[in-house]
């Protein structure tokens, strides 16, 4: 009687341990297959990819990633950044956040004379801008991850093909490749980066930054749905060629392992100067930027970052471009 039970015991064991196997065999299959899918639709051709120096310092409670945002063209060699943004995600509270920073902030670039903010991505990479925000702001991170115009375009492209819901506030055609007309409606890839990088109104570079931080939010949102999760394969294909990065494969997939179990509700942002520490000032040789309060500011993003984000308001003036 006991021989038959521990048969049974054993053969319904055994059962198990095969059903799982063919649902580890299935769900690898079904990610190589959409991965080799999204591989197919890039152009690797469109990215010259350089292999930058990155010295950031580990975080052992949070990921802190440098997010570049480049108009990369071929014919003319180095880039400014469009977007420059600092993400954090907090595997144990489950918790992102987002600081975005104006390209426009007239700083100290280690090694160089006063620029703004952007042009030390243009000088020494993702490195040089690691340490100039490192010495203005205080702030550190361990990763970068660069995305280019067209590599943005195909991730929204492939997250949502029919398009991500976005309420446009106003009529927009100024400089940003297609026109759009207000009122809520699904924006293709084309379209939604017309719309992050539309600055021809009197909120200018800041109205730019708040847009930008709207996609995201509704970028995450359709990621971490049941749908978005099942294109993450194919959304990683498609966009590896037009990403640049320092995450290693492990790295990159605990991350999102970290994220699957612990999704965050939204991504907290801030947008950095806050309001009313800093003013328009035109620099020789420079233009018009922004001259700010860096202790106000830093003290601000170290608040934020720890959690205490009480009174804190984003700048909302403009800057114009020099």
């Amino acid at each position: 009687m006991r021989s038959k039970k521990h048969n049974k015991r054993k053969s319904r064991i055994f059962k198990i341990a095969v059903a799982l196997l063919a649902m580890i065999v299935v769900a690898v299959g079904y990610f190589v297959y959409q991965y080799n899918e999204g591989v197919s639709m890039a152009d690797p051709m469109e990215v010259q990819k350089q292999d930058y120096e990155f010295n950031g310092q580990k975080n052992l409670d949070k990921v802190n990633v440098l997010l570049l945002g480049v108009d990369a063209r071929p014919d003319e060699g180095k880039s400014r950044t469009d977007s420059i943004m600092v993400a954090q995600y907090d595997p144990k509270e489950g918790t992102a956040k987002l600081i975005s920073i104006m390209r426009d902030i007239y700083s100290e670039i280690p090694g160089y004379k006063n620029y703004k903010i952007n042009t030390a991505f243009y000088l020494g990479g993702p490195e040089l801008l690691r340490e100039t925000l490192k010495n203005n702001f205080d702030l550190d991170v361990e990763y970068y991850a660069i995305i280019d115009f067209t590599g943005f375009e195909k991730m929204v492209d492939v997250l949502a093909p029919d398009g991500i819901e976005i309420d446009v506030e106003k009529n927009m055609s100024a400089n940003i490749g297609v026109s759009l007309d207000s009122g809520l409606q699904k924006l293709n890839g084309k379209e939604l980066l017309g719309y992050a990088r539309f600055r021809k109104d009197a909120e200018a570079d800041f109205g730019r930054v708040r847009r930008q931080q709207q996609i995201i939010n509704a970028m995450s949102n359709e990621l971490l749905s049941t749908n978005g999760a099942l294109k993450l394969p194919k959304l990683i294909g498609t966009v590896q060629p037009y990403v640049q990065t320092n995450f290693q494969s492990a790295d990159l997939f605990n991350l999102v392992k970290d994220i699957a179990l612990e999704p965050p509700q939204t991504v907290e942002t801030l947008t950095i100067p806050v309001e009313n520490s800093y003013t328009n000032v035109r620099y020789e040789g420079v233009g018009m930027a922004l001259d700010i309060d860096f202790e106000e500011n830093k003290e601000v993003i170290r608040s934020f970052l720890e959690g205490d984000s009480t009174g804190i308001v984003s700048g909302e003036d403009a800057v114009s471009e020099g």
